[in-house]
């Protein structure tokens, strides 16, 4: 079992930046198994979520369309913690974010933290 806690999340206007956190924890055999580590996230109004991005245990990094070039993911492997720096943020990015973990087959997920982009 693996848990994962995000933080960061919070009001901030359009164009500016915030920093999402997510550290996980639990059984040492998942957490020395842990794979890709991502963000992803559900608007207002959508019943689903969407890849923010994701990364590999080894840094390879992945992002969703509408956040290239503005947002960066990234992981310390002696901290089980991965990140997500959200710069030039717009009010279409206002969504709970979703931390999400694979652990062999399984997935695993943070209770999320809400960004709200508004002036």
């Amino acid at each position: 079992q693996v848990q994962l806690v995000e933080s960061g999340g919070g009001l901030v206007q359009p164009g500016g930046s915030l920093r999402l956190s997510c550290a996980a924890s639990g059984n040492i055999f998942d957490i020395n198994a842990m794979g890709a580590m991502g963000w992803y996230r559900q608007a207002p109004g959508k019943q689903q979520r969407e890849l923010v991005a994701r990364i590999t245990s080894g840094g390879s990094t992945v992002y969703g369309d509408a956040v290239k070039g503005r947002f960066i993911i990234s992981r310390d492997n002696a901290k089980n913690t991965v990140y997500l720096q959200m710069n030039s943020l717009k009010p279409e990015d206002t969504a709970v974010y979703y931390c999400n973990a694979v652990v062999v087959l399984n997935q695993y997920w943070g209770r999320g933290t809400q960004v709200t982009v508004s002036s």
